[in-house]
């Protein structure tokens, strides 16, 4: 029999797995046939509606009070967030996007220790100062490489991190005071609201005639693969080991994304991908990925 924390990092494992693909198989998609903030309605959209569905067997009412908290959440954690990964991601490279989403970690930290004033360790300030310098290295860089990096791209994919990371701050008290499954639902409904202005115009502009059955897997995928069963795989990891475990697994999605880049650019001999791999965005990696350890690494006791 395999034990729970196995299964639970092999749910992490399954996740980031996700993550890693999604940055590839999504570029795919945009903008030939489908728009950003189409595909962020669509996403919206349906994983909101299977959140709801799993909420009603979950009885349990939000206080009044809360329901601002839920909106702001629902404003960085969806709209903000994914509006602008997947612009982001239409205009720059998988592999840029894979590095520069590491640095979620420093940006959480940072904003924690401005809104819920939590001490930043000599570590964390290390770690700070070489996980900006790697994302801010690849972002300045996007200016310049060849293949699909793009400056503008890299700068809406770090401004998505910011968005991601205050959300994570934003939605601590609401994970500590009710059930993962209702908070979500929420956040997902008033995502929408948000969403829906940029997202219907681009959908309803989209050429449904141009998509291929490997388009409609595509879009299924990003869909229903890097929105619900990543966000189960992540709760039921998070149900049997520590977050920092479950933290420490955003190093693997860099590294898939260079292996699927690899593949991909080597099978199908797409000369422009095979120019996103160079030593720069290596050293990149390296340095925020370093970064995010520092920052993790638990102080010695004395």
């Amino acid at each position: 029999m395999i034990k729970s924390t196995q299964k639970a990092h092999l749910a992490l494992l399954g996740a980031n797995i996700i993550y890693g693909a999604n940055f590839l198989i999504a570029k795919g998609l945009m903008p030939d046939k489908i728009g950003a903030s189409a595909l962020v309605l669509l996403r919206v959209v349906a994983a909101g509606m299977l959140f709801w569905v799993i909420k009603q067997f979950v009885k349990e009412k939000v206080e009044k009070k809360d329901f601002i908290l839920l909106a702001f959440c629902g404003l960085f954690g969806i709209s903000t967030n994914m509006l602008l990964f997947f612009h982001g991601l239409s205009l720059t490279s998988p592999i840029d996007a894979s590095i520069i989403m590491t640095a979620t970690p420093v940006i959480v930290l940072i904003l924690s220790a401005f809104i819920l004033k939590e001490k930043i360790t000599t570590n964390k300030y290390i770690g700070i100062l070489i996980g900006g310098i790697g994302a801010i290295v690849l972002i300045v860089y996007g200016k310049s490489a060849g293949g699909t990096s793009s400056f503008l791209g890299n700068l809406f994919v770090f401004l998505n991190a910011c968005s991601y990371g205050l959300y994570l701050v934003l939605v601590k008290p609401l994970m500590k005071k009710y059930k993962a499954i209702t908070v979500i639902s929420w956040v997902f409904l008033f995502g929408l609201i948000f969403v829906f202005p940029f997202g219907i115009s681009d959908l309803m502009n989209t050429d449904l005639s141009g998509f291929t059955t490997n388009t409609y897997l595509a879009i299924t995928f990003v869909i229903i693969g890097t929105t619900f069963f990543t966000y189960l795989f992540n709760i039921y990891a998070l149900s049997h080991v520590p977050p920092s475990v479950n933290g420490s697994y955003i190093y693997l999605q860099p590294v898939l994304s260079f292996i699927l880049v690899s593949l991909y650019a080597t099978v199908f001999g797409n000369n422009e991908y095979a120019q996103d791999i160079n030593l720069i965005k290596i050293a990149s990696c390296i340095l925020v990925v370093f970064g995010v350890y520092m920052i993790s690494k638990k102080p010695k006791l004395v």
